[in-house]
């Protein structure tokens, strides 16, 4: 008897098997503001006139700001910068949805969530200058900007399970962009995250690309938010170009972390400038497309909002640009006074107490220097870090 493996083609019966596919899933895109400005009027948050107002500020403070730090890297002032235009509903919407006490994780495009959160716009621009006293984010619960992408959703994930365990009443917040939930942490940090029950919200501004790469070819999900059911944690799906609506999504995604249950926010926006000023988008993508998103503009839909229910005329919108530009200003040129590198700093930050051998490296080097002056030459002092 011939025993072996064999292929076998069975006939099509009806066996009852009923395989689980993405059209059994109903996904809302939730939305407040239409792009024509007419709006829900149950769903508009219960805040006052003049929080609504401050939304648009902020939203008007992400768009100068990132106009005036890329003209800033093109004169060769500035590293590389990541920009935020286009995404301003999604970063000010989630921004301020959350406590001052709330950890933000960035991945570099939030510079106004940032400002909101206490981090001041002198060390953002020094940090995209590469001075690493800039990445202790002085004065604000924000970690380090997440250059390797989605290295940080782990982190968030274990932060979170720490003020778990110290009873702490805070969650850990994720930024990260629809690229990042291609790459192994993305998948490590959420299941993680619904095993645990932690207080984290992981916040993806699917803004159609991956650097080049557009989304339907990265993954072959229809949404990001479903992907949240795979961990045992919450997805919510949202209109990333209406500000209002980001803000309740993440208000109701921050509640629910408190309770125990983590969440996926997937906000739908787009990226309408580079990926950042290395990057030329017009090799992948058609001006069409950026025409077409252009005219979801989140600034322009929130300011018909704002005019639809008379909150408009106490906006002095160029007062804010103004404002925006002298802050700028003012960030750019105590920047540019932060004091040089001296040559103990190479030894200072190492160690808690510098060991004797370092001690004795220091001092031999600053001999060095008295009997050769010349070797400063050879000595590049960056601003200090």
């Amino acid at each position: 008897m011939d025993d072996s493996l064999r292929s076998v083609t069975p006939e099509s019966v009806d066996t009852g098997v009923d395989p689980l596919t993405q059209g059994d899933l109903e996904i809302e895109t939730y939305q407040v503001v239409r792009p024509d400005g007419s709006y829900d009027a149950d769903r508009v948050p219960d805040v006052d006139d003049e929080t609504l107002r401050d939304l648009y500020r902020w939203m008007l403070l992400q768009r100068v700001y990132d106009n005036r730090a890329t003209k800033l890297q093109r004169r060769g002032r500035l590293g590389t910068v990541a920009s935020g235009r286009g995404q301003e509903a999604s970063i000010i919407g989630s921004g301020f949805a959350l406590s001052r006490d709330d950890w933000i994780f960035p991945y570099g495009r939030e510079a106004g969530a940032l400002l909101m959160h206490g981090l001041s716009m002198r060390d953002l621009l020094l940090y995209w200058r590469g001075v690493e006293d800039a990445s202790r984010m002085e004065g604000a619960n924000i970690f380090g900007m997440a250059i390797s992408i989605g290295s940080h959703i782990p982190l968030a994930t274990g932060k979170a399970w720490g003020m778990q365990l110290n009873g702490e009443d805070t969650i850990a917040f994720a930024n990260l962009g629809d690229g990042a939930t291609s790459t192994g942490a993305f998948h490590e940090g959420l299941n993680f995250a619904g095993v645990l029950g932690v207080p984290a919200v992981f916040f993806c501004q699917n803004n159609q690309y991956a650097i080049s790469l557009p989304f339907e070819k990265q993954t072959n999900a229809e949404t990001v938010a479903q992907k949240a059911l795979a961990y045992g944690v919450d997805g919510i799906r949202v209109d990333g170009n209406d500000v209002l609506a980001v803000y309740n999504a993440v208000s109701k995604a921050r509640e629910r972390a408190l309770e125990g249950n983590p969440v996926l926010v997937e906000a739908v926006t787009y990226r309408r400038g580079a990926h950042t000023t290395s990057d030329d988008p017009t090799r992948y993508r058609s001006d069409d497309e950026v025409e077409e998103w252009q005219n979801r503009d989140p600034l322009e839909r929130y300011q018909a909002f704002l005019e639809e229910t008379d909150r408009w005329d106490a906006i002095d919108e160029e007062a804010i640009r103004e404002e925006v530009e002298a802050e700028f200003s003012d960030a750019v040129d105590a920047a540019d006074e932060f004091e040089e590198r001296g040559i103990d700093d190479i030894f200072e930050h190492l160690h808690e107490e510098t060991p004797p051998e370092l001690e004795r490296q220091l001092e031999e080097l600053r001999e060095l220097l008295e009997e050769r002056p010349d070797m400063y030459e050879y000595i590049e002092q960056r601003p200090k870090g």
